[in-house]
Parts: structure tokens; C-alpha cells; sequence
């Protein structure tokens, strides 16, 4: 009883928000309108092209597949949510505002984890892939990857109902989860940027000797170009995550109050942007999947035309 009694109270806040009647609250329900649009239809085309696509290896592409339906799911189901919270809110209509806040943190919070882990999975998965190098495909099978994906969903639905059923330590483990979710990619990232650097140090040296034992030079503007998507794709997970763990951590210490609820509000719409960038991220890094987006794309605009 006293978890209903913290979920509803918890509710209440969010539905009496300070921000009815000013343009912050329509700022967020235009915003929501447009990433639920532009993450429903950016993922669907990116899930389209993994399927047409045979070249990625396929542990890498069911992680790709996961966080794509995930934010694919964010678009579709999420996002709509968020904007019935806020509109209900309002004008004033608190029971249906109550009903809609319970619905959307019970669809919300698997969501929210199971991407944070698939994204810290694939950051993972990136440095084995440098690391390893040949032993890559051995290691990272499909079997554990299938395994990897369900441990998260798990994981993301059990963390759901525990937060529901008990609000008062979803601060908590929240903040912990989020926090060691970002470390570990940072982590990753960081050593795939110190081990390319090195390699391209070290080539450059031969280059410059005249050592290159009848092997070809590396390209070094590919590498750069690596090493440049690898930290733009970190560095978006930061600005879309770390604000929230931030949150996490303030009201795990303090307490729910209706100022942080009023952060948690643009806070949770910069997590879902995350959704809506991760198309974009993939058709620039990734040349095969850009390839047949655009294919996908030509053959739409054929059949409307046609």
C-alpha cells in the first residue's frame, strides 16, 4: 500500500505540473509530436535495411535489431504516451492524467533500459571487435548475442515492475544502472580511440622510415573517420543520458519533489531524442546500412511516383 500510495503521489506531481499554461509545456508536446514521427519512421526504414542487408555480422546486427525495435517502439508507443501526459495535464483532466502517467512509465521503463543496455552492449561489442580481430567472430557468436539481448530484456522488464511496484528505490537503482551504463561505453570508446591513435602513430613511423614490409600503408583517413564517428556516438549517448542520471542521483538523495519532476519532464524528452538519433548515426557510420536506406527509400518514392 505504501508503494500505490508513493506511485500516486508521484503521479499527482507530474499531473499538477507548474508548466500548464506556458510555452514550455507546448515546447515539449510539439517536440514529443515530432520525435514519435521522425523515430517511428527513421527506425522502420533502419530495420528494413538490416533485413535486406547480408553483410554485417549477424551478432552485431541482432544488437542493431534490438535497439532499432526498441526505439522504433519508443516512437510508436512511447512518445504518443508523453503527449497525452502533458495535454491531460493541461487542461486539468487528473484521473485520465493518472491512468495515462501509469501506463507510460510501465511501457517507459523497460524501453529506457533495454536501450541504455543494447547501446552499452554494441559499445562492447566495437572493442572486442578491435581487440580481438580475428578471434572476433569466433568470441561473439549468435547464440550469445541472442542471449545477451534477452538477459537485457529481462532485466529491463523485472527493473519495470520493481520500480511500479516500489517508486521509492527506482532513484536508486535507476541512477546506479545509468551511471555504470555510461562509465562502461565511455570506457569502451576511450580505448578504441587510444588503440586506433596508436596504430595510426605507429604507422605513420613506418611510413616515414621506409618500413612497410611490402604491405600497403594504412589509410589514415580512415581511421580518423572511425575514430570520429566512434566518439560522436558517445558522445551523443552522454547528452541524451547523462542529464538523467544526474536527475537519478538528485532524487535518490532528495526525494521526489515537483521541481525535479519539472526536470525529469525535459529530461526523459532528451532520452527519447536519443531514438530518433540513432537512425541517423547508423546510415553515417555504417556505409552498408546507409546504402540500403537509400535504396528503401528510392523504391517508396517509386511506387508513390509510379
Amino acid at each position: 500500500m505504501y508503494g500505490e500510495d508513493a506511485n500516486h503521489s508521484a503521479h499527482a506531481l507530474l499531473c499538477m505540473t507548474p508548466l500548464r499554461g506556458t510555452y514550455s509545456l507546448w515546447f515539449l508536446v510539439v517536440s514529443n509530436a515530432i520525435l514519435a514521427i521522425t523515430s517511428t519512421l527513421g527506425n522502420t526504414l533502419i530495420l528494413i535495411a538490416l533485413y535486406k542487408e547480408s553483410s554485417l555480422h549477424p551478432p552485431s546486427k541482432i544488437l542493431l535489431r534490438s535497439l532499432a525495435l526498441t526505439d522504433f517502439f519508443v516512437g510508436i508507443f512511447l512518445e504518443p504516451l508523453v503527449v497525452m501526459t502533458l495535454m491531460t495535464a493541461e487542461y486539468g483532466s487528473l484521473p485520465p492524467c493518472y491512468y495515462i502517467i501509469t501506463v507510460c512509465f510501465f511501457i517507459g521503463m523497460p524501453l529506457f533500459f533495454a536501450s541504455l543496455f543494447t547501446l552499452t552492449a554494441i559499445s562492447v561489442d566495437r572493442l572486442l571487435a578491435l581487440l580481438l580481430g580475428i578471434r572476433y567472430r569466433q568470441v561473439v557468436t549468435i547464440k550469445r548475442a541472442l542471449l545477451v539481448v534477452i538477459c537485457f530484456w529481462t532485466l529491463s522488464v523485472g527493473f519495470s515492475f520493481w520500480g511500479n511496484f516500489n517508486p521509492n528505490i527506482s532513484p536508486y537503482y535507476g541512477s546506479i544502472a545509468v551511471t555504470l551504463c555510461l562509465v562502461i561505453s565511455t570506457c569502451c570508446y576511450s580505448r578504441i580511440y587510444q588503440k586506433l591513435l596508436r596504430h595510426q602513430i605507429q604507422v605513420q613511423e613506418h611510413a616515414h622510415q621506409g618500413q612497410q614490409n611490402g604491405h600497403a600503408p594504412l589509410n589514415i583517413g580512415r581511421y580518423r573517420k572511425t575514430v570520429s564517428s566512434a566518439l560522436w556516438v558517445q558522445f551523443t549517448v552522454l547528452v541524451c543520458y547523462l542529464p538523467m542520471s544526474v536527475l537519478l542521483v538528485a532524487m535518490a538523495v532528495k526525494g521526489v519533489t515537483l521541481s525535479l519532476l519539472v526536470v525529469w519532464t525535459f529530461t526523459i524528452t532528451l532520452v527519447l531524442f536519443n531514438s530518433s538519433l540513432n537512425p541517423i548515426l547508423y546510415c553515417w557510420k555504417m556505409r552498408e546500412v546507409r546504402r540500403a536506406v537509400i535504396d528503401t527509400i528510392k523504391k517508396i518514392l517509386c511506387s508513390f511516383s509510379g
